[in-house]
């Protein structure tokens, strides 16, 4: 159970040049709460700023040397003591003395000669409002914590759906190895290049980014649907062959649509990944495939995505290929600038091309490079 002010272990300073003011309030306030003592201000401001800290301050407005506004003033310019709550205790009456005081950010102002009722009645009201503020920021400190946590924990899980969506696609095409957190490194190499791109900044925003880089492992998801026969096929597709290959893409696009479908409400990274999978293999000059979409047509996603595949996909061992050297790798994406890839797509490439290897290297499987 709260303990009540009465009973709690409550702290208040009163300040005051005049003994006499001093020795009543010590006695209107003692039998309730625990009292301490200061004569001037700097007095004051070194109890305020000591152990225990007040719980709140009874202050006088005229004192030599240092009067009540100018110590309020430094209690509030130190963090220690900034949130102490203060009333102002003064001989002045004047209304306009009482905003000043107000104004300077006392949370009242009771006039001299006190009157004990008044006195206790006002400290009540003011350590219970304190108390009812603390627990209010108590309890705002631990919502936030854990709404932190449960976002974080929901992006666990979706990270953790995500990658056991991209491996299923996988077992069907096992040497693709660490191929998932290349590309993703590869696209958030890019993104981070090209966030201050005016082409590309306005979709490149920080929680873009990182949803981007989260769908990225979905972007062949299609090809859980392609005949074992022509994903493994370990030489070159036949017409036929190849259409059927091409369909991975809206396959990909379909699935994760159904996904959205399914959903109560939208969720974002799906939207990403459906762009993804459904227009990774479009080029810039309108050849790829499935819609020939060209230029910025092609979503941004989709046109990160183009570069961070092809070039992993050079570098990396296939059952129709063996691994290309990671320098041929640069000139073949450079050489297609303007054809298969967006032009400040392949320079952000170019610009960050040590990163590229860094990551093939970090992440490399036996039998690339």
């Amino acid at each position: 159970m709260t303990p009540s002010p009465e009973s709690a272990p409550t702290t208040i300073l009163i300040v005051d040049d005049t003994p006499e003011n001093l020795t009543v309030l010590s006695e209107v306030l003692q039998p309730t709460w625990r009292v301490r003592a200061a004569n001037s201000g700097r007095r004051a401001l070194q109890i305020a700023g000591g152990d225990p800290r007040p719980d709140l301050i009874l202050l006088d407005v005229m004192m030599p040397e240092m009067d009540g506004y100018t110590v309020l003033a430094q209690l509030r310019e130190n963090p220690h003591t900034a949130d102490i709550p203060v009333i102002f205790v003064t001989a002045m009456d004047a209304t306009e003395d009482e905003e000043h005081g107000l104004d300077a950010g006392a949370v009242d102002y009771i006039t001299k000669p006190v009157r004990p009722a008044i006195v206790r009645a006002r400290v009540r009201t003011h350590l219970e409002l304190t108390r009812a503020k603390s627990l209010l920021r108590d309890e705002n400190h631990y919502l936030e914590a854990e709404v932190a946590r449960r976002m974080r924990q929901n992006q666990i899980i979706q990270e953790v759906s995500i990658h056991a969506l991209a491996r299923l696609a996988e077992t069907r095409d096992p040497e693709t190895g660490n191929h998932l957190r290349r590309t993703q490194g590869y696209v958030r190499t890019l993104a981070d290049a090209l966030k201050g791109n005016p082409r590309f900044s306005g979709y490149l925003q920080p929680h873009t980014i990182e949803t981007l880089v989260r769908s990225a492992p979905l972007h062949d998801i299609g090809k859980v649907g392609i005949p074992d026969h022509i994903l493994l096929k370990p030489g070159k597709l036949t017409a036929e062959e190849w259409e059927i290959m091409q369909t991975h893409a809206r396959l990909g696009h379909d699935a994760i649509e159904r996904a959205e479908q399914d959903a109560e409400e939208t969720v974002e990274f799906l939207a990403i990944a459906k762009e993804i999978a459904h227009y990774h293999h479009e080029k810039w000059n309108g050849s790829g495939y499935p819609e020939r979409l060209a230029g910025d047509a092609i979503p941004i996603s989709a046109r990160l995505m183009a570069l961070a595949d092809v070039f992993d996909a050079l570098i990396c061992r296939r059952v129709y290929k063996p691994p290309m050297p990671i320098a041929d790798a640069r000139a073949i994406i450079e050489k297609e600038r303007g054809a298969h890839f967006d032009p400040d797509v392949v320079d952000a490439f170019l610009a960050r091309f040590d990163t590229f290897a860094a990551i093939a290297q970090r992440y490399t499987d036996d039998d690339m490079l």
